[in-house]
């Protein structure tokens, strides 16, 4: 075995190793630097790489080493914690901003198994016909038991036009099935909308990335010019994104003044309060909002405000539960720490986390059997099951006419439900009092 340069990557690795450490528990302000169990606990970590890399059958890579150790101490905490690879965290930058390449779902961990929160719609994923609480267990024959989060977004991952076969396992079917999807470019289009009947107005908002606020407002300037006399607001299967967006799109449908949601950690500088400033005071239709299973994160921020100040009737089914904050902290190297810092609170200070937001109205959605036809109802998977651009002339032009075409409902039993709601509050509302 070779010996040369030891002492040199020890160093390195000591130097890597203190960095970690730094990062991690330092900013906290909470553990002293001085700390002899942080200092016992660093020594031997440093002995056992010092041992590994004199001991071990074959020559071993210093970087691997440690980027697996960090990958390993992140594991301990939460689903949700995870250090990125500088290509990684490149790729999460981009998502933000609504256009990456790749299949279309939100996924978590699950007992070390990939789990799928919810599949965005209009995606290569959607159109394959993949669940919220699939199972995740191969990509391209390779056993995901184990494999970090981002790991799997890296593999899920790639150019347009290529794909990935991925081996599903689904709650009702007996055995494991294969889907292979193609890869495309995912622009996500945060927010659709459309006219129903009766002048009720319908808003899908599919994920909160950086321009979800702006595209709702215009999508109700487009409803309001045709008069809309209610509003059906979708959160279904939303798993979440921008929580800067979740409280700008709470603001527009609340007075000025209240508590949009409030976030509690650890340390003083993450307990914080989002308060609405009541630029959409003028919104006062009445208004019913969708959330199921795949409902996570930012849209259960936004469906725990409605609710909370009686702004509208929530409607659907229990939502996911994820109601942690996690901030992400750039490193020296063009990697990234993701780390969770705090919890999300309603404004009636109600935890998210584990629990999700539970409708004032239970209607369940209706189960299509698909292939594999042997679908049973599955047990939504939620947080607690967790073990540790403005469009040109034309389009705009379009969408308007589009505003006005004839879809049937009957099929969406939570957006039926919606819809009768809302007819009842127009007519209830005109209802001679007597006495």
């Amino acid at each position: 075995m070779k010996m040369n340069n030891n002492n040199g990557k020890l160093a390195i690795i000591l130097a890597l190793s203190l960095l970690i450490v730094f990062l991690l528990l330092g900013r906290s302000g909470n553990i002293s630097w001085g700390s002899s169990d942080t200092y016992e606990n660093l020594r031997t970590f440093t002995e056992v790489i010092s041992l590994v890399e004199r001991n071990y059958v074959e020559d071993v890579d210093s970087k691997k080493m440690v980027e697996g150790a960090i990958k390993g101490m992140l594991k301990t905490l939460d689903p949700h914690s995870s250090h990125m690879l500088p290509e990684v965290f490149k790729e999460m930058q981009v998502e933000t901003k609504g256009s990456f390449g790749g299949l279309g779902i939100e996924i978590t961990i699950r007992d070390s198994v990939l789990t799928v929160v919810s599949p965005i719609e209009d995606t290569p994923a959607f159109r394959a016909g993949m669940k919220a609480g699939d199972k995740i267990i191969k990509v391209e024959g390779e056993d995901t038991f184990d494999m970090t989060l981002f790991d799997a977004v890296k593999r899920l991952r790639g150019k347009k036009g290529t794909s990935v076969t991925i081996t599903i396992l689904r709650k009702g079917v007996k055995e494991p099935f294969d889907v292979t999807i193609v890869r495309d470019i995912i622009r996500i289009k945060s927010v659709r909308y459309r006219l129903l009947e009766d002048d009720i107005g319908y808003i899908k908002i599919r994920s909160f990335n950086q321009n979800t606020s702006k595209e709702m407002k215009e999508a109700l300037k487009v409803l309001e010019g045709e008069q809309i006399k209610g509003l059906v607001l979708d959160l279904r299967n939303n798993p979440g994104g921008l929580l800067d967006q979740a409280v700008e799109v709470s603001d527009i449908f609340l007075d000025g003044g209240k508590v949009i949601v409030s976030t509690k950690g650890r340390i003083k500088n993450q307990n914080m309060v989002f308060n609405s400033h009541g630029k959409g005071a003028h919104v006062q239709y009445p208004m019913v909002v969708l959330v199921n299973a795949g409902s996570a994160s930012a849209s259960e921020i936004v469906a725990g405000a409605m609710q909370d100040y009686q702004r509208a009737v929530i409607l659907g089914e229990q939502s996911f539960g994820k109601g942690s904050v996690q901030t992400i902290i750039p490193l020296s190297d063009g990697s990234g720490l993701r780390i969770t810092t705090a919890r999300y609170y309603t404004p009636s200070g109600k935890l998210i986390q584990g629990k999700g937001i539970t409708p004032d109205i239970i209607v369940k959605e209706k189960i299509v059997v698909k292939a594999p036809p042997k679908e049973e109802k599955r047990k939504p998977i939620r947080e607690k099951d967790l073990k540790n651009s403005l469009p040109g002339e034309k389009e705009e032009k379009e969408a308007k006419e589009k505003l006005k075409e004839e879809k049937s409902i009957e099929d969406d039993i939570q957006l039926s439900r919606a819809v009768q709601i809302l007819k009842s509050w127009e007519i209830l509302k005109h209802l001679k009092k007597t006495g």
